[in-house]
């Protein structure tokens, strides 16, 4: 059984744990290397058992403590060769690691890591979905303004999904973004909204997803009871009970020392 952990999730950092049999590898670390540790400890996590980290893409807030924190363990990075140009440019690579590009899929230990391209404003974007040792399946898919069929697909495949439901559409108009900031977040490069992602949920459940996790939501244009109720109404309407059917649950900006064994 695998252990799924979030250590962050908000515009302000994103990072997630995953585990299986002694090892494990991060998604994203877009806080600080003394953030992460802090937060890896405090849910009795061990550093040293993580074998990579995949960035999804080279926004700060998904990757902004990747530098520090893999050259302190030595630990490969992985990422599409886009992501891998980003961080480059913005001096997030150096020698005291690997850093290699992931096409298509990789195996760390007996995990299987897939890459999954995302629409998203940045080079080339990706969400990933990792296989245990014994044939469950996760994924987190955040950053991306539309659902794409092949995106829906590797979910539906999925025991457990990290699903972006970003920002309620009336905050974020009737909020203080510039209107050019307002236009990205809801292009199809963007983010997904609450009724988005909402909208999503009651087909991937019926597929098999049994644990849902709502993740990076905007502290500006959300809030954790909007995303949450949006999401469970779309889920209700459509004759689903929760803890029955599946498990609804609001990624926490901060760890909360929790975790999903799938």
């Amino acid at each position: 059984m695998a252990k799924f952990v979030t250590l962050f999730s908000s515009s302000k950092g994103n990072s997630y744990y995953i585990g299986s049999s002694g090892q494990a590898i991060l998604i994203d670390a877009g806080r600080s290397c003394k953030q992460i540790e802090q937060a890896m400890m405090s849910c009795g996590l061990d550093m040293r058992s993580v074998k990579a980290i995949f960035v999804t893409h080279e926004h700060t807030d998904h990757c902004s403590g990747l530098r520090v924190l893999a050259s302190r363990y030595g630990t490969n990075v992985y990422a599409s060769e886009g992501t891998l140009e980003g961080l480059v440019q913005n001096n997030m690579l150096c020698d005291r690691f690997s850093a290699d590009v992931i096409t298509s899929k990789i195996s760390i230990g007996d995990m299987l890591i897939e890459r999954i391209d995302t629409p998203h404003d940045s080079r080339e974007s990706c969400a990933y979905r990792v296989t245990t040792a014994d044939g469950k399946k996760a994924m987190v898919a955040t950053d991306m303004g539309i659902m794409l069929p092949s995106v829906r697909k590797a979910i539906s495949e999925c025991t457990l999904a990290v699903v972006e439901s970003n920002h309620d559409v009336n905050m974020l108009m009737s909020g203080p973004y510039p209107y050019p900031l307002k236009r990205r977040i809801l292009s199809d490069r963007g983010h997904l909204s609450n009724v988005a992602c909402a909208e999503e949920l009651p087909e991937l459940v019926r597929a098999g997803v049994r644990h849902l996790v709502l993740g990076h939501l905007s502290q500006d244009n959300n809030t954790p009871e909007v995303a949450f109720e949006t999401s469970l109404c779309s889920l209700k309407q459509s004759g689903m009970k929760q803890d029955e059917d599946f498990t609804l649950t609001v990624a926490p900006v901060e760890t909360n020392g929790k975790s999903i064994l799938f």
